[in-house]
């Protein structure tokens, strides 16, 4: 199997990026979930919030790679104005100019929204640690922002995936 350059980037702005972002929610979701006062000792916790720490601080690093690597690498091949660029395949058949239209404004806009909320349930991780065991309130305000830059990222990797599908940046 042979990858172009534009397809290893492609590569590694959707494959590498989110898959860390999906095992990083993943693991951020379970340990927020279950960081409570009377399910773990105080040894236990500690340890718990250093992972937890961890794993929303790398959520949120690779929803900005996932996002930088798109918007400046990835995007612009895309837009290319040759007539047999991504875009131009797509907007060229009825069926598809629309879904390109609402897809890639998703893309290209509200994307950005994801890595903003990774990082403010992380800082709220690092800043109260040990104390979103003890404070519900904060403990699920972090998990809603947490959860609302999953599915932002999710709506945005399932068009990249319909995208890349049905015109491939090669």
């Amino acid at each position: 199997m042979h990858l172009t350059y534009r397809e290893w980037w492609a590569l590694v702005h959707g494959i590498i990026f989110g898959a860390f972002f999906l095992l990083a929610f993943s693991g951020g979701l379970a340990g927020l979930w279950s960081l409570r006062a009377e399910w773990v000792t105080v040894e236990g916790l500690r340890e718990r919030v250093r992972r937890l720490k961890i794993g929303t601080v790398t959520m949120a690093l690779a929803a900005w790679g996932t996002v930088i690597t798109g918007t400046w690498i990835v995007y612009p091949w895309y837009r290319s104005k040759s007539p047999d660029s991504p875009k131009s395949k797509l907007t060229a058949d009825p069926a598809t100019a629309d879904w390109h239209t609402f897809g890639m404004e998703w893309k290209e806009h509200v994307a950005w929204i994801a890595p903003i909320l990774a990082t403010v349930a992380a800082g709220l991780v690092v800043y109260y640690g040990a104390a979103l065991a003890r404070n519900r309130t904060v403990r699920n305000i972090v998990l809603g922002f947490f959860v609302a830059a999953f599915a932002t990222a999710a709506v945005a990797g399932i068009f990249g995936a319909l995208i890349t599908k049905a015109a491939p940046v090669h």
